[in-house]
This record gives C-alpha cells, structure tokens and sequence, in this order.
C-alpha cells in the first residue's frame, strides 16, 4: 500500500499545448569555412553533412514531430471533432490519467454519458409541462458538465435552453414570453440530443483507439 503523504503525481501541460507557446528553437549559425593552406590536413568529415556545404543556406524544411501518446487525440479525425469537441479542454482531462488505460477520464466520460441521457429525459419531461424553470435549470447543469469535458457544441445548445427558460433571448437582447421561450426550445432539443450523439460517438472512438489494457498482473 503507498504511504499516505505520497507526493500527488506532477501534471505537465500536455506536449501540444507546451509546443504552441514555446519560442521556435533558433538555427544554430553555420561554421565559417577556414581558409585552407597547400600543408592543412584534410578535415575529417562533417558529423552534421547538412551544414558543411559553404554554400548560401537555404531554409530547413522542419519534419512534424511524432506524436507521443498525450497527442494522440489530434490522430482521431480531428476534423469531425473541430467543434464538438474543444480538444484543448480534452487534453487537459487526459493529463489527469495517471497511466495509457486513461481509466480516470474515461470514468468521467462514462459518467457523463450517463448524465446526459438522464438530463434530455428530465428535459422532454419538463417541456411536456411547459415548465420553463425546470428547463432552465437542466440546461445550466448540462452546460457545466458539457464545458468541463470540451463538449462544445451541446454546452452551447443548452446555454441557449437555460436562457430561454429564463425568459430572454440573448443573441438579440430581448425578453421573451412563455410561448416564444417554449418556441425557440422546441427545435433545441432535437438538436441538442443529435450533437451529444456525434460527441458520445467520437468520444468512445477515441477510448477504443488510444486505451492500453491494464496489466492483469499487477
């Protein structure tokens, strides 16, 4: 059993989030080429071939890096995630994995999932009975659960929710009535439930492609 007062794992900004706002690394300059005399002895060769041409230096071509295993998510159609998926929030759960199963965001994630589902039930529920309070208060909670996990687009459509039970329209500034309010939430639910449903599906792809089984041995 590890001592009580072990040391909490240090957590490092993930390698992507590190190179974004790292200094690009400066070129060494090249060597000047030393003047050459009918007794020197010829130079052995060049450990760096690239820089012993005393020719006009032309710019390198850097080669992308390999990703390492924390960037992996950038590997699972990002495309389909850009949007649904705030990667740089996801990358910060990941960071809170102590090893490759990722067993600890992969539980948050589960129980996301869990609570979602949950929620849009409540959701229908509360619309049938034209309870605007209601509804405001499940799109606040799944607002916050979305953000925490950098699910986008579905912590936008339920800030929305939240407003409009709250009788007010935010993108135009304006108050609205039970019957407008009940409006604009109609259509929000359909789509909110088929953006979770992209999200789930990236999310679980992602656990698939990028989770090492834990070792049984130990």
């Amino acid at each position: 059993m590890p001592p009580a007062d072990a040391p909490a794992k240090a957590r490092s900004p993930t390698p992507a989030l590190a190179a974004a706002f790292s200094p690009a690394a400066t070129p060494a300059p090249e060597p000047a080429p030393e003047p050459t005399s009918k007794a020197a002895t010829p130079a052995p060769p060049s450990r760096h071939p690239s820089l012993a041409p005393a020719r006009e230096a032309t710019p390198a071509v850097e080669s992308p890096a390999a990703p390492d295993a924390s960037d992996a998510v950038d590997a699972v159609d990002t495309e389909a995630a850009e949007g649904t998926i705030d990667l740089e929030t996801f990358h910060q759960i990941l960071d809170l994995d102590e090893d490759d199963t990722h067993d600890f965001s992969k539980e948050m994630v589960t129980a996301y999932f869990t609570q979602a589902n949950t929620t849009f039930g409540e959701m229908d529920e509360a619309y049938k009975a034209k309870d605007l309070t209601k509804l405001s208060s499940l799109g606040h909670f799944l607002k916050g659960s979305s953000a925490a996990l950098g699910v986008a687009h579905v912590q936008a459509s339920c800030e929305r929710i939240q407003h409009y039970g709250q009788l007010r329209d935010e993108d135009t500034g304006t108050d609205l009535t039970d019957e407008s309010a009940l409006q604009k939430i109609e259509p929000l639910l359909s789509r909110v439930k088929k953006e979770y449903n992209v999200a789930e599906a990236w999310l679980k792809k992602w656990y698939e492609d990028n989770t090492v089984p834990a070792d049984d041995g130990e």
